[in-house]
């Protein structure tokens, strides 16, 4: 097994896996939604940084356990308006908070989740997904939030995948 640094080329969910363009050089590594829900998300962003653990078998290079993801670089200064008054700091100081995935559509860009004990929904809109790492959600799918009171009521900051917040 040989230990890979380098970024999601590309990540399709409904279809179950990816590849991976190491830093090094050489052929993709197919990256399958297996492997990822090993490391606790269901999903990766496209030009995420990601470190692997991988696997040359007769068909080619395979990850077999993802090691780190680190969110995509942004490369614009676009910001969603409920977050452009924020401070990035008051931000990362929010609690996290255990939630479910209550249904997710990245065709329209969003969805809502429910924090544990407590009834409202929490809006999630697809670029607070980007900018955390992620590029979709499944319905039951447990995450940790920083969840902030937006101009039409309660949404996600930060997406965490569960297992990544037990971590931190």
């Amino acid at each position: 097994m040989y230990r890979v640094r380098g970024h999601v080329k590309w990540f399709d969910p409904a279809k179950g896996y990816g590849f991976v363009v190491s830093e090094e050089g050489g052929p993709d590594i197919l990256l399958h939604v297996n492997v990822l829900r090993n490391y606790g998300q269901s999903s990766v962003a496209d030009g995420a940084s990601i470190e692997i653990m991988t696997h040359r078998t007769d068909r080619g290079v395979q990850a077999v356990e993802v090691v780190a993801i680190d969110p995509p670089a942004r490369t614009d200064s676009m910001m969603l308006a409920d977050f452009a008054e924020l401070d990035p700091e008051a931000i990362a100081k929010a609690p996290l908070e255990a939630a479910r995935v209550k249904w997710f559509d990245k065709g329209k860009g969003f969805g809502f989740a429910n924090v544990f004990g407590r009834n409202e929904d929490v809006f999630v809109h697809i670029e607070v997904l980007r900018r955390s790492g992620l590029a979709d959600l499944q319905p039951g799918e447990a995450l940790a939030m920083r969840v902030i009171d937006g101009k039409r009521g309660r949404m996600a900051a930060q997406v965490l995948a569960w297992e990544a917040a037990l971590d931190s």
